[in-house]
């Protein structure tokens, strides 16, 4: 499903009461309905490619890199306390141009100060294995005998040749019981035009990936400001009690 983040669409909430229970919750982040349980180990699949590091002509006024540092130092200390967290990095490195995937740490405990310092040093640099990144995480996740979750954050490229709807289809055949959220972040289409008519039609690209979040039960959010990335990482990786459903439109419904 696709669920389309926009500022006007996305709003966090606080929820200052639950009345059936008396428990206060001022003061907490969004609870948010999370796809699957906490009891599955979960990796993080983040670009870390040369377009991460683009700004200017895309009508970007800084690097994606910056804001996505800036979500991951706000969502993971949210989220990691309550589900064991992986990080695989694709993109830069020392090896061949698309060979260049690198799982920076299986699933452990209480992952967020070891995400935060890995974002925070990341030089983007390389091509876009998505692909095989995607499967790499799968395997880190034994998904042929465990259950495990997937978060691809990707500017939405594949450039190494890979064929991520025949790796979805594969993954929902032989998996355990494996789910691939893509979070598009910064999504632009293949051509710019100055024509300002045609740059609302610029921004609205698609990610080649969608199809792994489609065929294994995952979402798929597009992402454009910093809040609405956090919103998406707390959607996929979170853990609430309570929370709010997907509408039947494919967006959030307010808490």
């Amino acid at each position: 499903m696709m669920i389309p983040f926009a500022p006007s669409r996305i709003r966090s909430s606080l929820f200052a009461s639950i009345a059936l229970l008396g428990v206060s919750l001022v003061g907490a982040p969004p609870a948010l309905h999370a796809a699957q349980g906490c009891s599955e180990d979960a990796i993080v699949v983040f670009d870390g490619s040369g377009s991460m590091s683009e700004m200017g002509f895309n009508l970007m006024d800084e690097p994606r890199i910056f804001a996505a540092r800036r979500a991951i130092r706000r969502a993971m200390p949210q989220v990691a306390p309550f589900r064991n967290l992986g990080l695989l990095i694709y993109g830069p490195g020392p090896r061949e141009a698309c060979s260049n995937i690198d799982l920076r740490f299986a699933p452990i405990p209480d992952a967020a100060p070891r995400m935060i310092a890995e974002i925070d040093a990341l030089a983007p640099s390389g091509n876009t294995p998505l692909t095989d990144s995607v499967a790499r995480a799968a395997e880190a996740l034994d998904f042929r005998q465990r259950a495990g979750v997937v978060v691809l954050v990707t500017d939405g490229k594949e450039t190494c040749g890979g064929a991520p709807c025949q790796l979805a289809a594969s993954l929902s055949a032989e998996a355990h019981d494996l789910t691939v959220h893509v979070i598009g972040f910064k999504l632009r289409g293949e051509h710019f035009s100055w024509d300002s008519q045609n740059q609302h039609d610029y921004r609205e690209g698609q990610t080649v990936a969608r199809c792994l979040a489609d065929q294994t039960g995952g979402l798929y959010l597009t992402t454009e400001t910093v809040d609405e990335l956090i919103t998406a990482l707390q959607t996929t990786l979170g853990c609430p009690i309570f929370g709010r459903a997907p509408a039947p439109s494919g967006r959030l419904l307010p808490g």
